[in-house]
């Protein structure tokens, strides 16, 4: 039994520290977010680009938040409202990033 919990605490132990190395770059970060909010073949495949037109719309936004732009080549869909998630921004916090989705085109 004592074995057992050593070996679920240590599997818990990589799955954090497996997160947390996955956020310390933009994309990683970007890919964990869509992982975890539902899309996660979308997060293994699709390529990840710059955002060219909002990082140089909201260029002044974006420096003052220490954020970036970046659009999904192959988009992930919202499943209520069957919309395409093309535009996310990314923050860094610390060493870490995260990601939120940054709205229409």
């Amino acid at each position: 039994m004592k074995i057992n919990k050593l070996k679920l605490i240590f599997v818990i132990i990589i799955i954090i520290v497996a997160f947390n190395a996955s956020c310390l770059t933009p994309k990683g970060a970007l890919r964990t977010y869509l992982f975890i909010n539902g899309q996660p073949i979308i997060a293994c495949i699709t390529p990840i680009n710059d955002d060219v037109l909002h990082n140089r719309i909201d260029s002044k936004y974006l420096q003052t938040e220490g954020a970036k732009c970046y659009e999904l080549v192959i988009t992930a869909r919202d499943p209520a409202t069957r919309d395409y998630l093309q535009n996310y921004i990314v923050h860094k916090k610390g060493v870490f990033y995260s990601a939120k989705y940054y709205g229409e085109d």
